[in-house]
Order: C-alpha cells, then sequence, then structure tokens
C-alpha cells in the first residue's frame, strides 16, 4: 500500500500524519507517478494552518511539487509512457509516495537534471521564472530587492536576477543567511534584524531606491517595501509568510510615486498548458546552463514531514529542502 501525509483538520505540524493511502488507477487524461522526491514550500503550511482553504475537504494530501516516474498511462495520454520521469506545480497531493495527477499538469525533466533537483525546483524556479520574466521584466540595469533572501525561491532568484544583469538587494535575519545570499547572486544583503531595511536600500542606491520590490513576507515588511521603491516602481507581494498585508487605501501607491502594486500566483500565471511548457524549458535553461545552481540543503523523510514544517517555520531551513518518499 502506498503512503502518504495526511491532514484531517486545520493545526500545528502535529496533524500531518503518515498513513495509508491508495493512489487509485489514472483515468482519461491522467498518469500514476510513482515520486521520488517531493518539495517543501511556505505555501505547505498555508494549506496545514487553514490560511489557504482546502479544495477538496479533508481529508487532505498537502505538498505541491514533486518528481519521479511515470507508473501508468490513462488513455488518451499519448505523449508520455510508463518509465518518463516527470516533474510538477500543483495545490496540493505531492506528499505521498504515488499520486494520480492530470497529464497536462507535468513536463517531462531533461537529461542533466537529477529527479531531487527537479522536485526542489519546480514550484521555487517557475515562481522565479515568472517573477523575474513576467510579472516585472528584469533587464540589465534593473534594481531590485527581495526579501527572505536565503530562502528557497530567494537563492534562485537571485542567481537569475544576477544573470540578467540587475543588481540584486536582499534581506535575511541571520550572519550565516547573509553569507548564503551572497553566494546566490545578491549584491547586497541587509540584516533586518540590525538594520532598517529602507534606510539600508536609500544608503545602497544612493537615494534613488529600486525599479521592483519582490516581498513574500507580507505584514512585517508593509508598507515598508514601498518606500524602497522609486517612483512608478513595482510592489510584487506574492506571499505572507509573516501574515497577510492588511489592508491599506490604494491612494498609498499615488502618495508614495505613482506606484504599481500586484499579487500575483503561480497558477495563474501557468494556468495555460503553453504557459508551464515555456517556464519549465527556461527554468530548465538556466539550470543546464550552470546560471542557476540548484543545491538542496535539507533532506527529511516524508514520515518527518512534521519536523520538516516545524524547521520551515522556525527558521530553521535555508533554501531548498526535500521530503524523500
Amino acid at each position: 500500500m502506498s503512503k502518504a501525509i495526511r491532514i484531517h483538520a486545520h493545526g500545528g505540524p502535529e496533524v500531518l500524519t503518515y498513513e495509508d493511502a491508495d493512489p487509485g488507477q489514472p483515468g482519461s487524461g491522467q498518469i500514476l507517478v510513482k515520486h521520488s522526491a517531493i518539495g517543501l514550500n511556505f505555501i505547505d503550511v498555508y494549506y496545514r494552518s487553514g490560511l489557504y482553504p482546502p479544495q477538496g475537504g479533508f481529508p487532505l494530501i498537502p505538498g505541491g511539487e514533486a518528481a519521479g516516474v511515470v507508473f501508468k498511462v490513462g488513455s488518451d495520454v499519448d505523449w508520455l509512457k510508463p518509465g518518463d520521469r516527470v516533474a510538477y506545480a500543483v495545490t496540493t497531493g505531492a506528499y505521498a509516495e504515488q499520486r494520480v495527477i492530470a497529464a497536462d499538469r507535468v513536463v517531462k525533466v531533461p537529461d542533466g537534471i537529477s529527479d531531487e533537483q527537479a522536485a526542489a525546483v519546480m514550484l521555487k524556479g517557475m515562481t522565479a521564472e515568472y517573477l523575474l520574466r513576467r510579472t516585472f521584466k528584469v533587464k540589465a540595469g534593473d534594481t531590485i530587492l527581495f526579501h527572505a533572501a536565503a530562502g528557497g525561491v530567494g537563492l534562485i532568484l537571485g542567481q537569475w536576477a544576477k544573470h540578467l544583469g540587475a543588481t540584486v538587494i536582499g534581506t535575511a535575519s541571520s550572519t550565516d543567511k547573509i553569507e548564503l545570499a551572497k553566494a546566490h547572486g545578491f549584491d547586497h544583503v541587509i540584516n533586518y534584524r540590525e538594520q532598517d531595511f529602507v534606510a539600508g536600500v536609500a544608503a545602497i542606491t544612493s537615494g534613488k531606491k529600486c525599479d521592483v520590490v519582490y516581498d513574500s513576507v507580507g505584514n512585517d515588511t508593509f508598507p515598508a517595501s514601498l518606500d524602497c521603491l522609486r517612483p512608478l516602481g513595482t510592489f510584487v507581494s506574492f506571499g505572507q509568510s509573516s501574515g497577510p498585508i492588511p489592508p491599506f487605501s490604494i491612494s498609498l501607491l499615488a502618495q508614495k510615486g505613482s506606484l504599481f502594486a500586484t499579487r500575483p500566483t503561480l497558477f495563474v500565471y501557468n494556468a495555460r498548458r503553453e504557459d508551464l511548457e515555456a517556464s519549465a524549458a527556461a527554468l530548465f535553461d538556466v539550470v543546464l546552463s550552470g546560471a542557476v545552481k540548484i543545491k538542496i540543503n535539507q533532506r527529511y523523510a516524508l514520515s518527518e514531514a512534521g519536523k520538516a514544517h516545524s524547521d520551515l517555520e522556525g527558521r530553521r531551513t535555508t533554501g531548498t529542502t526535500i521530503l524523500i518518499p
């Protein structure tokens, strides 16, 4: 019997239970995947805690990204066969040894990228892709600020933004995380526990500030993030690890310099099959070229998902973490 992590009610890491879970058989347009590695992301915490409601109710299998091998193919799927290596980023269902998934939501993993790398990079890497190439098209000469620079998305985005020719500023909470971020493309990293990051950005940029701020922290960094933007700059809120941004008057954007603000999600940006394929292809290309290096900093057994969540929320992890079925 296949095993999975399920939650039967919202709560802390203790609600993640390791139990038998029959994945079922693939139907039309579906495949059965045997996972070899599963990614860990902060969005998994949101589904566990109840910040994001489960779309299918309980019990819920959390987890949004994984890689593995096609085990069985349902009808009407002619571009995949058993044995193909695939990876995906969806909303939930990945914390399992096996799962049935729509074939049009997976992509083939190219030679040169391991299953562990693919599982570690799909959600975080395609998030970096749409942020840098579509939400705000970063080009050479731009100055960007990215909060949580030593996190999973940050370590990918920092390298990618530097590859694009941007000046990359980050924030982090400790000396070790600052050094890690600097080793992954960040030109400057501000310790937000010791220095006001608005003042830090002003000093680094000689008062010119940034073209774009990427903020996955939320409550703790708003509205200060707006003060890091030059007139007509763009504020991108794509997460809320410290809690949601409180309601604010849209006139605040005018007061701060006719700013733009957006709250994008990966699943809207990659809803169309052609966008998913293009995003994954761009990601795989920068990894295969060596411009973006993927290092897995933590590994946990799938059965230890509760400990992994506890460490993630306690800021005891850096960069990329995977679960091993």
